[in-house]
């Protein structure tokens, strides 16, 4: 019988792993040699007995040698950021706005402490900044569960998390990224929320000035997530005897930045600025890492003797803090998207007690206003 031509098996990588030949199967099944080449080349498709004799044979179920390889949908989707043309890619995907939207899954983006797997794979096009993808899957359902978040807050996960026990339908994509990078990130249709934490030492503001400024009327609400701790990430014991910024160039102390556009960073020229200290006269100021974690990271591997970080960084990775200033973590949320049902439902948790105790027993927080609108624009 011809194969069908949706019918796969894994008939030869299951018998060489057994260290078996093709006769040896043959003998044991009942079959000839022949059969055995036929269906591994997918030239003859097996009857119901001839099935049956082979995954008695080799010890397993039938699901576990044919399979049908079903016909899964592909999507036109715009690529959040531009990569290489004519690249193979995984993506993950997400209906923001009204639009597919594919992630490319490449380098760090591909993990976060293990590799992240893949919605589709498509391949970019010349001259476009879209790509085909073909979905490794048919739970579409899924991909219009799916929440993304842009921001930098090593809370985000947790309280994604907690959230996905409560509500399993719902999937939430965290993506990195910095608060203005987030916010940019928003305002071009790639998330449906974008996390940030920047202070405005002009109106005394915390994030709304520069929101008002990138939305450029566009409608939307911010919600606070909470107030943490700002400072000085010091090897633990803190031997150099740092205890302002001051003491870093003073002491001969090196650094470790964040990039423009990050609120750390945003921190540390302020808080320069106001001690009237030039920002060359810091060893490593132009020296960036990218994540809170990195900058924690590089004081506890010796890179640098401090970092701009939060408290719980600080706490996490076992190394001395000295606060300079409290921000408040905002989310900020187009008013279109408000009504989105997975959007509701992740919204919804901010006052759920299983999100309160992640971010209790982590410290660093200050999280009584949770939840709170704080601002329209």
């Amino acid at each position: 019988m011809k194969q069908d031509s949706d019918l796969r098996n894994n008939l030869k990588s299951i018998r060489t792993r057994l260290g078996m030949s093709q006769q040896d199967l043959a003998n044991i099944a009942n079959v000839t040699r022949q059969t055995i080449s036929g269906v591994e080349s997918g030239l003859y498709a097996p009857s119901v007995a001839i099935t049956l004799r082979l995954a008695k044979a080799l010890g397993c179920q039938v699901e576990d040698l044919f399979w049908l390889e079903r016909d899964l949908p592909e999507i036109e989707a715009v690529l959040a950021k531009p990569v290489p043309n004519g690249q193979q890619l995984r993506v993950s995907m997400a209906r923001v706005g009204g639009q597919w939207i594919a992630y490319p899954l490449i380098g760090k983006d591909a993990f976060r402490q293990d590799m992240i797997p893949a919605d589709g794979e498509g391949e970019t096009c010349t001259g476009t900044n879209k790509v085909r993808v073909r979905l490794l899957d048919d739970n579409l359902e899924t991909l219009h569960n799916t929440v993304v978040i842009a921001g930098c807050a090593p809370v985000i996960s947790l309280w994604a998390r907690a959230t996905e026990r409560w509500h399993p339908q719902l999937r939430v994509q965290y993506n990195f990224a910095n608060s203005m990078a987030a916010l940019h990130s928003l305002c071009r249709g790639e998330a449906h929320i974008a996390g940030m934490h920047l202070y405005d030492p002009e109106t005394g503001e915390y994030n709304t000035p520069f929101v008002r400024d990138v939305l450029a009327g566009r409608e939307a609400v911010l919600i606070t997530l909470g107030v943490w701790e700002e400072g000085l990430l010091l090897k633990s014991g803190n031997p150099m005897g740092i205890r302002t910024v001051s003491d870093l160039v003073a002491g001969g102390a090196t650094i470790v930045n964040r990039e423009i556009g990050s609120g750390s960073r945003m921190l540390l020229e302020q808080t320069l600025q106001k001690e009237q200290i030039p920002f060359d006269a810091v060893q490593g100021f132009d020296n960036i890492f990218k994540s809170h974690q990195d900058v924690a990271q590089a004081v506890v591997g010796g890179v640098a003797d401090a970092a701009i970080s939060t408290a719980s960084i600080a706490t996490a990775f076992g190394l001395g803090f000295i606060p300079l200033h409290q921000s408040r973590y905002d989310l900020v949320i187009l008013k279109e998207y408000l009504e989105v049902a997975p959007v509701q439902q992740l919204l919804s948790t901010l006052g759920h007690r299983m999100v309160h105790s992640q971010f209790e027993i982590l410290g660093g927080y200050d999280i009584s206003k949770i939840g709170e609108v704080v601002a329209t624009v």
